[in-house]
């Protein structure tokens, strides 16, 4: 049983999602991807103890954390991290928070449509997310190719 199995709605993660996670939350350490960093997020609470340069094409949990508030869903994303019930997030709104370039990079990697990569992202993320953040803290990049290696 992997460490992502009670995270999502159906039990365990299937190997393109896994990949669509790790392409999201470190990059390249995990996918094998070319996937340009983006820069540590601005916020310290949703920084990603200093390791955006390894992280995802986002710049790891802390980056994608960053673009959801920028989108204009940081209370969603923030009920992810906290303790409680997780809100939802639409596949549009995804697909505006994460940008056309990201999804269209994981969509190639894990070879799904862009639509059904949003459509499962939707549904898993926040559950992944809590996952993560147990206590309200973003782990590090290392730690989440570590748990993600772990649940291949």
């Amino acid at each position: 049983m992997g460490i992502f199995d009670n995270a999502v709605p159906g039990g365990s993660i299937s190997k393109p999602l896994l990949i669509a996670l790790g392409a999201l939350l470190v990059g390249k350490m995990f996918s094998g991807g070319s996937s340009e960093p983006a820069p540590a997020p601005a916020n310290p609470q949703t920084a990603d103890n200093g390791n955006a340069a390894g992280g995802g094409l986002l710049g790891g949990l802390g980056g994608l954390l960053e673009s959801l508030t920028n989108a204009g869903h940081g209370e969603a994303a923030d009920s992810w991290v906290k303790p409680g019930e997780n809100k939802a997030i639409a596949p549009n709104e995804l697909g505006v928070a994460l940008g056309k370039k990201a999804i269209s990079e994981i969509a190639q990697q894990t070879g799904m449509s862009e639509d059904e990569l949003l459509a499962q992202l939707s549904k898993v993320l926040p559950g992944v997310v809590d996952k993560l953040t147990p206590n309200g803290q973003v782990p590090s990049t290392q730690q989440i190719a570590s748990l993600l290696k772990s649940s291949s």
